[in-house]
């Protein structure tokens, strides 16, 4: 999870104001004591963790709203205020003209060249012809490592070799850009911003004349990654930030708050080493999973990419007969992993932050529904379209043929029946808003059949 123990602290801090009989300054004062050490803890700038904090103290002092309790006030100014502090609206690079250039820029061993790929990856699945652009002749294997990387998400890669100036190397292929949408020029780095680096990224900027210039920075940096941002900004002019390695960092903090100090937007954030684990920073999304309200739009997201509308429709019919069989759930099961992990998914979802399901359970869980494909690959179309005729002898053959335990295959029925049994339970939007509200979560009206199914199958197979 990203930024869990951050998370953990907020949501155990909002946690209070359920529990408290009443909403008085002591409980407030209280809340933003933590807040300022759930943020201290996670590198956040002091100064403007003090600033928030105050901000908070104030609007919680204010009049309550009509038509709202005082303990959702609180939280709403918690959640606003987190959300302002991290950028209140999510800045999208739109590509606009032909070609847009975007130029990486950062120090060594942040995940410029890898988050090239990642960025190259996110805006081929939305239909734009992209190159990536090695500059890099500084470390040896950055050419190899993009090139590959190109290879392996399918755009077109520019780059040579032996060629030492980075500026040589754009000029070589800038008649060549005008075939593309997008060109993602990926730069050198060194341990520190030294002169010689300032020298060839101006040089390099002035060639390229960049639409946007984005500092891609560690999370795991800390408090250091506040002066590092400030010094690239103040070297090139840092239109946005990506930061990297978020989800395996309790520091996140302190590079999410350089950015406030920058005034430079965060616009992508890295949560994983898979080349789809690259989002579009939404502060209002980021902060909802964060304190465990979920992020329902980014997973309606998710589930546009993997399934069709076709789909969707024909799987929601058969849904509502109750033709619920093992080839759907096979559908299904590759979906959700086609998704994400569980341990994502789970953050999206309403309700689900504050039930801190073991990150181990989840795994096993996931390794589960592999060894369930591999029991599927051994059934007849028959056994498939029609999972009650599978008797004993027919287990023992389909163990034998995935080279499975009976019991595993068994568990694979069991959880056919069990997915089977909640399909038919909820009829609607209406009934699965019903059991959010249960774990205090909440679903936006119209988010879509085919989701609500995708959210009832996940729970399933986690066994909540």
């Amino acid at each position: 999870m990203v930024l869990e123990k951050l998370g953990d602290s907020l949501k155990n801090t909002l946690s209070k104001i359920s529990k408290s009989l009443f909403v008085d300054e002591k409980l407030i004062n209280e809340l933003v004591k933590d807040i300022q050490r759930a943020l201290l803890q996670s590198d956040t700038n002091v100064q403007l963790v003090f600033d928030l904090s105050k901000k908070i103290k104030e609007r919680a002092s204010e009049t309550t709203p009509a038509g709202i309790t005082k303990r959702e006030h609180l939280v709403k100014v918690v959640y606003d205020e987190l959300t302002n502090f991290l950028g209140k609206e999510a800045h999208e690079i739109k590509i606009t003209k032909k070609p847009t250039q975007i130029m990486l820029v950062g120090l060594f061993g942040n995940g410029k060249t890898t988050t090239a790929g990642k960025l190259a990856k996110f805006y081929k699945k939305r239909g734009y012809k992209i190159a990536v652009m090695q500059t890099d002749t500084w470390r040896p294997a950055a050419y190899d490592q993009l090139e590959q990387l190109a290879k392996e998400v399918g755009v077109d890669f520019l780059g040579i070799k032996k060629e030492k100036d980075p500026v040589n190397i754009y000029l070589a292929f800038e008649k060549k850009l005008k075939e593309y949408d997008l060109i993602i020029v990926d730069t050198a780095g060194r341990d520190a911003l030294s002169e010689e680096l300032i020298s060839e990224l101006n040089s390099l900027h002035q060639a390229v004349q960049a639409d946007e210039k984005l500092l891609v920075i560690s999370a795991d940096l800390g408090q250091a990654a506040q002066k590092q941002a400030q010094a690239f900004h103040d070297t090139c002019g840092v239109t946005g930030v990506i930061v990297t390695k978020l989800e395996g960092t309790a520091k996140g903090g302190g590079a999410l708050s350089a950015c406030a100090v920058t005034k430079a937007p965060i616009v992508f954030i890295g949560v994983g080493e898979k080349q789809d684990d690259l989002e579009l920073f939404h502060p209002q999304r980021f902060v909802g999973r964060l304190i465990g309200m979920g992020d329902i739009e980014s997973l309606l997201e998710k589930a546009k990419e993997v399934i069709t509308e076709e789909n969707a429709k024909d799987m929601q019919e058969k849904f509502l007969k109750g033709d619920f069989n093992l080839v759907d759930l096979y559908q299904q099961m590759s979906s959700l992993k086609k998704m994400g992990s569980f341990g994502k998914l789970m953050e999206m979802i309403p309700g689900m932050g504050s039930l801190k399901l073991p990150k181990d359970m989840l795994e096993v869980q996931e390794g589960k529904l592999e060894k369930w494909k591999y029991a599927m690959d051994s059934m007849t179309k028959e056994e498939l379209e029609d999972p009650e005729i599978i008797s004993a002898e027919r287990i023992d053959r389909i163990a034998v043929g995935s080279g499975l335990k009976v019991g595993e295959v068994r568990e694979l029925l069991k959880q056919y029946r069990q997915s089977k049994k909640l399909m038919k339970m909820f009829k609607g939007e209406g009934d699965i808003n019903k059991m959010m509200k249960k774990m205090s979560g909440k679903m936006p009206k119209g988010f879509g059949g085919m989701l609500w199914k995708c959210v009832i199958l996940l729970l399933c197979i986690v066994q909540i």
